[in-house]
């Protein structure tokens, strides 16, 4: 069993938080005595600290324990701190991967690791994923979006020509939604965040993205979000609009399968019909371990697809 989308914080990275907290507004907020405590950067999304995230032991342990034999770690996104000075963002990335670096060669059969970047400044991000993909990071993750942001944005493209020539895997990961109507019941995770990855998708998609840039292994978070479920409407768009097809060289369908897809849907029945629209070899296994909603241990346990996203 493998899984590709499961996350970490390393120890540098909490030593880096503790002796950066005025600066980037970190809390360490204890909401319930019956759980760890809980960290908040910038007022943000705040997220329990569980000993699985921070304890690379436990973490290793949990993983045999569950039978998953390999995993692709990521950075979590609550930490890409991309609304601060890129000095800052860069500082941590830096010290996000060099960690990261660390932790997959001491355990190689175990784990490879995904980078986290600076991408508020593009030029920056393709400095960095080149140097970390150079110690064998294989890609990074990124977010969806972000203050009002879109990865199909022209200032982008030093980083997307970058991420080309390494065939990097980019696993695009939303942040939280802060459209003020999810703001109740946690609607802006539950609905608010497959959103955010179908908003980034589409975009990708109508804009050209994925021809100008095909060696690109673009890995979308929780099945896609809504994207799959969507695609005849968006087919349907690119009949009868001009503005939607004017820069697609192919059908909204034939995009749908150069993406990849994590499992993590907690629901059988959607899982299937994902695997049959796209085909399993874009289908990876993938938990979100240890966040709340995750699928743990991951619902598939094809390694195909996993195996052929590795490969350089």
């Amino acid at each position: 069993m493998y899984d590709a989308h499961t996350h970490v914080v390393t120890h540098d990275v909490m030593e880096w938080l503790r002796a950066n907290q005025n600066k980037v507004h970190a809390k360490w907020i204890k909401r319930d005595p019956a759980k760890a405590e809980f960290l908040n950067v910038n007022g943000s999304w705040e997220f329990e600290l569980k000993e699985a995230f921070v304890n690379s032991e436990l973490y290793l342990k949990e993983q045999e324990k569950a039978g998953v034999i390999h995993s692709l770690i990521s950075p979590i996104p609550q930490l890409f701190l991309y609304e601060f000075e890129s000095d800052i963002t860069s500082e941590l990335a830096s010290v996000y991967n060099d960690s990261l670096v660390e932790l997959v060669q001491a355990n190689r059969t175990k784990l490879s690791a995904l980078a986290t970047l600076p991408l508020n400044e593009p030029e920056r991000a393709a400095m960095e994923l080149n140097r970390v993909m150079g110690k064998g990071l294989k890609g990074a993750i990124i977010a969806s979006s972000w203050s009002g942001n879109r990865l199909s944005d022209d200032k982008f493209i030093p980083f997307w020509e970058e991420a080309d020539r390494q065939k990097a895997v980019l696993f695009i990961h939303p942040l939280l939604n802060m459209d003020p109507r999810l703001s109740h019941k946690m609607m802006a995770n539950l609905i608010g965040v497959p959103w955010e990855t179908t908003v980034c998708a589409v975009d990708l998609i109508v804009h050209g993205i994925l021809d100008k840039f095909p060696n690109v292994k673009i890995l979308l978070a929780h099945g896609g979000g809504f994207l799959p479920y969507q695609i005849g409407r968006i087919h349907k768009g690119y009949e009868n609009w001009k503005a939607v097809s004017s820069s697609m060289q192919s059908s909204p369908f034939d995009y749908l399968t150069r993406f990849w897809y994590d499992t993590v849907l907690w629901n059988s029945s959607a899982l299937q019909y994902l695997i049959e629209l796209v085909g399993k070899e874009r289908v990876v296994p993938g938990s979100d371990y240890p966040f709340d909603l995750c699928e743990w241990p991951p619902e598939l346990h094809d390694s195909g697809a996993f195996i052929k996203l590795m490969e350089g």
